[in-house]
């Protein structure tokens, strides 16, 4: 158990890492936007291409961070009847969720994308919109951001049997109350004042 959940550290590192570099994606889509919308109002100039790296973007922000949700604990819950039990049964309901729903549904999508990103990447799909992008990008970050999904989800299953078998802390508990605004902002101003000192 204690080899299992070494590596459920480490996925916990490589989703957390993957999680915060997602971050910046979210302030290039933010770029993108607004100088797409400068553009079209400003210069009468609008870019489909622009317009897909936007799509293409937030369909990355949403794969990649799927995982980095999982860890934090932050993900959609119905708690209607998981509230009402112990810890050890919320616990209980949590493997049941992860081995009988997530697991099986992250698995289906992501062996039924790859053919079709295979597909696409063979047949260099591009876009039907007139000066659209390639598509086989969008096509992988499907089987990717599923993956990464069902790696989280194998290191959330070993880290609550560890719970179960007083191995670990509870992996529910919140660790880090900053929202991902906050972090974002604290990442921009450290990095300020390191050039600042340069």
């Amino acid at each position: 158990m204690n080899a299992l959940l070494t590596l459920s550290r480490q996925i916990d590192a490589l989703t957390e890492r993957i999680g915060k570099s997602a971050i910046w994606i979210v302030l290039i889509v933010v770029l993108v936007s607004t100088g797409n919308a400068i553009m079209r109002y400003a210069f009468n100039y609008s870019s489909n291409a622009l317009l897909e790296i936007q799509w293409y973007l937030f369909g990355l922000i949403f794969l990649l961070c799927s995982g980095y949700t999982l860890l934090r604990n932050e993900h959609v819950r119905i708690d209607l009847l998981s509230a009402k039990l112990s810890k050890r049964g919320q616990t209980w309901i949590d493997i049941l969720g992860i081995l009988f729903f997530l697991m099986p549904m992250a698995i289906a999508i992501l062996v039924l994308s790859w053919p079709v990103f295979l597909h696409t990447f063979e047949s260099n799909e591009m876009s039907n919109s007139a000066g659209g992008l390639i598509v086989w990008p969008a096509r992988l970050m499907i089987p990717v951001g599923f993956a990464l999904l069902i790696l989280q989800g194998v290191s959330e299953l070993i880290k609550r049997i560890g719970f179960l078998r007083g191995l670990c802390p509870d992996p529910t508990e919140k660790r880090n109350a900053k929202s991902a605004e906050e972090e974002l902002a604290e990442v921009i101003q450290a990095r300020k004042a390191k050039g600042e000192r340069r």
